[in-house]
């Protein structure tokens, strides 16, 4: 196996990828708040941390890939209410888009999807353990973590702990020992409709502890990533770090793993800021196979640019990978192309480099295109590991409409009378229902355009 290696946003520095439990990989990712269909930005996560765990599984290790959703949150109290609907019900039916949004891009689905609502009883216990260790403290029906009893907070973040704002206005400000605090537990208010029994009353777990308890709950404390978007170092992940080490004595996850924001203009992309793109929207325009090519085209922790005109150069990217398959013939790929074959796994190697690799793989096929009778099985295993591989068989099992058939062979009664304008016309008009004519020595050929 490779030496691997990923950036941790605990330490800023690439650190080796040393599985605690040798040759399997535990990786928890933070998914969804589930008050409103998903978009690109969204996706951005879920396709990065799929196709990880492909990588990592092509490198012989056993990978399990949790990610959450969140369907216990203020936003869905808020959204719910201001559609007239109950918070449960609405969160039941973002989740259903949810799913069916992500299956349209056709990676598989993580090992586990765990529900918030469904982890209640692991949640009240870490809580409880906090309470009796210390760290947390109950005032009025809320519980909240007192930040100043654990010395590292901060670590994650790098921010200095008397100028951080958890985000949470002046909700509770009256009932917390220090402005610093955050919710573990929040009691019932008149309008919240979904709420269950604790310890110390009735109400709602907080964000932050939902995902601690997910986590340990399938991975352990201790696993391998942590993932999840940039703008949830913090407070989200620095709290998650904060209350599992308080109460259990050691780390959470070994890496924390971060992917850059999606940008609509200048802005990342999201509901808050409104300037989105719904992930529904984006692959009825332009397609699951350009949208994935789009998402690896960019390293997984910069930011990546959303635009019509992006994606139309991703869809190019895709016809060029197409194109190419249509080249190869089924079998062994000649031996003076493996150093680029190596090149590619090596640039995922290296803190999953993506566009690198991409570099190799196109590389790979133009020398390919220089050669006759090449194998395809580099370009398969390459492509697999992106989440492309159906590329190479964009034609299989496709049947030519008879009409198109019979303007192929009239186009080529006109080449052959020397007619080249009215074989020229007919090219132009195949083309005009979606399929390409190709010259090949064995006559005519009619394949699908992409």
């Amino acid at each position: 196996m490779r030496r691997i290696v990923l950036h941790d946003t605990r330490s800023g520095a690439r650190l080796p990828l040393e599985p605690r439990d040798p040759g399997r990989v535990g990786i928890y990712v933070c998914g969804p708040t589930v008050y409103g269909p998903i978009h690109v930005g969204n996706a951005r996560p879920y396709v990065v941390f799929l196709l990880l765990q492909r990588f990592l599984e092509h490198e012989g290790l056993d990978v399990t890939l949790v990610s959450n959703i969140t369907d216990v949150n203020d936003k869905i109290y808020d959204a719910a209410r201001a559609q007239g609907v109950p918070s449960d019900e609405l969160a039941r039916e973002m989740t259903a888009a949810y799913v069916a949004d992500t299956d349209r891009l056709e990676l598989g689905r993580p090992d586990h999807e765990p529900l918030a609502s469904e982890t209640i009883g692991p949640i009240v216990q870490l809580i409880g353990d906090l309470i009796d260790s210390g760290h947390a403290y109950v005032a009025e029906g809320d519980v909240y973590f007192h930040v100043r009893s654990y010395p590292a907070y901060g670590e994650l973040s790098h921010r200095d702990v008397d100028a951080m704002d958890q985000g949470e206005g002046g909700e509770g400000a009256e009932r917390k020992e220090d402005p610093l605090d955050f919710a573990l537990w929040k009691a019932q208010k008149e309008g919240e409709d979904t709420a269950w029994d604790a310890p110390w009353g009735r109400g709602r777990p907080g964000w932050h502890i939902e995902c601690s308890a997910m986590a340990e709950q399938l991975l352990g404390v201790g696993f391998d990533v942590h993932g999840g978007g940039s703008d949830l170092v913090f407070p989200h992940h620095e709290n998650e770090a904060a209350q599992t080490a308080a109460a259990r004595g050691s780390p959470l996850a070994r890496l924390w793993v971060h992917n850059g924001m999606v940008q609509l203009g200048e802005e990342k992309m999201a509901k808050s800021v409104g300037n989105i793109w719904p992930l529904a929207g984006a692959l009825d325009e332009f397609g699951r196979d350009a949208l994935v090519m789009y998402f690896v085209g960019g390293h997984y922790r910069q930011p990546l640019a959303f635009s019509p005109e992006v994606l139309e150069d991703a869809r190019g990217r895709v016809q060029r990978v197409r194109e190419a398959g249509r080249r190869l013939r089924p079998g062994e790929s000649p031996a003076e192309l493996q150093p680029l074959r190596e090149r590619f796994f090596a640039a995922l190697a290296e803190d999953f480099n993506t566009p690198a690799a991409l570099a190799a793989l196109f590389e790979w096929i133009r020398e390919a295109n220089k050669r006759e009778d090449v194998g395809d099985a580099h370009v398969r295993e390459m492509l697999a590991v992106l989440g492309l591989e159906n590329l190479l068989d964009a034609d299989e099992g496709v049947v030519v409409p008879r009409e198109l058939a019979a303007l192929a062979e009239r186009r080529e009664a006109a080449r052959a009378r020397g007619d080249f304008a009215e074989a020229d016309r007919l090219r132009d008009e195949i083309r005009e229902q979606g399929w390409e004519v190709r010259d090949a020595p064995g006559g005519p050929e009619l394949l699908r355009a992409v």
